[in-house]
């Protein structure tokens, strides 16, 4: 996945599951694991941010700090819980450059992941991967 993401044009990417049937840590899971191969394709860190409980009265100095981080010249993960239960996310993904969709197989329909798509933009997407539910660590 990281092959795939590294050559495009972006310094924040945003993690974002299709919809509702995860743990709030699976975007951020999904977010570690990358930047822990990007590391070691580009020899430095990627930064990895967690908004999956960013209250709304945060989200401002929340998008300064990642505005921040890239401004630096960093690339920064951006963890995001669902667009459906959640009045950040949408907030959060369009101010970053792009961002991936998550789908996590036999939890989340691809209704859910079209109304996500749309919430967000299809335009705002790098493209999406589809998990196994045992290729991370879920809560049950």
């Amino acid at each position: 996945m990281w092959l795939s993401l590294a050559p495009r044009p972006w310094s924040s990417l945003g993690i974002i599951p299709a919809g509702e049937g995860a743990s709030l840590e699976f975007t951020l899971i999904i977010a570690v694991t990358l930047s822990r191969t990007g590391m070691v394709h580009l020899g430095r860190p990627i930064q990895v941010a967690d908004a999956t409980q960013i209250p709304l009265s945060h989200l401002n100095s929340f998008l300064s700090e990642v505005a921040q981080c890239t401004a630096d010249g960093e690339r920064i993960l951006v963890a995001l819980p669902p667009a459906e239960s959640s009045p950040i996310t949408a907030s959060i993904a369009q101010s970053l450059d792009a961002s991936l969709l998550c789908v996590l197989l036999d939890r989340m329909s691809s209704g859910q992941a079209k109304k996500t798509v749309k919430r967000i933009g299809a335009s705002r997407f790098l493209g999406s991967i589809m998990i196994h539910p045992h290729q991370v660590f879920e809560k049950k």
